[in-house]
């Protein structure tokens, strides 16, 4: 089975050619120039831009267009569980008319047109907007704040099944604590196939992480918003973008920062210490998630593959249980592997219905 992936980020497009969801036949990263980009007022007036970028490189790299699915990662949707859904009219119009904006939010509709031109099926799966929170996890202290789940859920998921597989088990028979390493952090508790408690990693709670602020006392946030020396947007940035080791550091380059911590340089040990500190100390609450019945805590993401940092999180979390690494991840070889589960009936497609969610979430 030809399956074709689209990943769309920021200033990127990641394309790639698997079949049967395992073999990788060919894999492109088409880039998108800043002064290009800019030209664009919203991210939606993309989509005929990146449409005619993916066609020209595989027409550029011979590949005969013709796939038994298209799928790409997921939007910010509503929030919906986890699984595979088919792009469909529901699913359109909630990527269009996102209440963020993300360029993540174009691959379903590169998918769904791609797909049309040689009459497969076009899907995402495990967008970032996944949640199966339990009630105690959804409800703050303000009616007006609910948690909001926001993580790495593509890559966490994936991650979680290979896992179990190795060990012969399945992923809905256990409970891992998923640890996602980079630009945000994420710490989720995957209870039986379910994320029954995460952190809002775009822009929440949580650790604080290379480029995100994370958790912080509240009073004193309030105090900033209102003190008249920064803009609602400024603030903003703050939180998601120049929060973390950019604002403490001014940089977000993790091995060079764990590298002169490891030499004992301050301030950047101090930072980078109390950052994987935040991340323990997040794993220690979804051990309560999980009632202390947890099978291993993978740490997974960019990070994951700096000793520096491994080291100290397991210090931390060791005791609770066995500490498994999968450094980096693989997004499009989880987007495939999902295409190539429904194509094979080993997972039926999710029905998208944010409001059935949104009542059952009440």
């Amino acid at each position: 089975m030809r399956i074709f992936v689209i990943n769309p980020g920021s200033t990127s497009t990641k394309l790639a050619l698997y079949t049967d969801g395992e073999t990788l036949l060919w894999k492109h990263t088409v880039s998108h120039p800043a002064d290009e980009i800019s030209a664009f007022a919203h991210i939606n007036d993309q989509f005929e831009y990146r449409m005619r970028a993916m066609y020209d490189v595989i027409a550029e790299a011979g590949i005969d267009p013709e796939f038994d699915a298209v799928v790409a990662r997921g939007g910010l949707l509503q929030p919906t569980p986890g699984g595979v859904y088919l792009v469909d009219e529901a699913v359109r119009n909630d990527l269009i008319n996102s209440r963020m904006e993300h360029a993540c939010n174009l691959g379903g509709l590169m998918a769904e047109e791609l797909a049309a031109s040689c009459g497969c099926p076009a899907m995402i799966a495990d967008p970032e907007v996944v949640d199966e929170l339990m009630p105690e996890a959804r409800i703050t202290g303000l009616p007006e704040l609910p948690h909001i789940s926001i993580f790495h859920a593509l890559n966490s998921k994936a991650v979680s099944r290979r896992y179990a597989e190795s060990v012969g088990r399945r992923y809905e028979d256990m409970n891992l604590i998923i640890v996602h390493l980079g630009g945000g952090i994420s710490v989720g508790a995957h209870c039986h196939g379910k994320v029954i408690d995460v952190n809002n990693a775009l822009a929440g709670d949580g650790p604080f992480s290379p480029e995100r602020a994370g958790t912080l006392p509240s009073d004193q946030l309030v105090e900033l918003c209102f003190s008249g020396d920064y803009s609602r947007r400024e603030v903003k940035k703050m939180l998601n973008g120049r929060g973390g080791l950019a604002a403490w550091l001014g940089t977000t380059d993790v091995a060079d920062v764990a590298a002169r911590a490891e030499r004992g340089e301050q301030p950047y040990k101090k930072v980078l210490d109390a950052m994987l500190y935040s991340v323990a100390r997040e794993v220690g609450a979804r051990a309560v998630a999980l009632r202390g019945k947890t099978d291993a805590i993978i740490l997974t993401g960019g990070i994951a593959h700096n000793d520096y940092c491994v080291n100290t999180i397991r210090g931390w979390v060791d005791w609770i249980a066995p500490v498994e690494v999968r450094a980096g991840e693989d997004e499009l070889g989880s987007l495939a592997d999902n295409a190539y589960r429904y194509l094979t009936g080993s997972v039926k497609a999710m029905t998208y219905d944010p409001a059935a969610t949104a009542r059952q979430n009440r």
